[in-house]
């Protein structure tokens, strides 16, 4: 994932939520996913999916069960 395809995702997510706090960030040593951010909380990755011909993107997010305590 180039910085420009990350810019777009990031838009994207930013809209889709209605949060402007989201930001995706690139990986160290990793290209073909980044990290997403809601301001300076990790909460998940991003994957590219290119096997087929149409390129696609997977976001994965894992919930805690501590993290549904109040």
């Amino acid at each position: 994932m180039d910085k420009t395809e990350i810019a777009k995702i990031e838009r994207y997510l930013r809209r889709t939520f209605a949060n402007h706090s989201i930001s995706v960030r690139a990986r160290p040593k990793k290209t073909d996913s980044a990290e997403v951010y809601v301001g300076e909380e990790f909460i998940g990755v991003l994957f590219v999916d290119d096997e087929d011909e149409d390129r696609s993107f997977q976001f994965q997010m894992a919930i805690l069960d501590t993290d549904l305590e109040e």
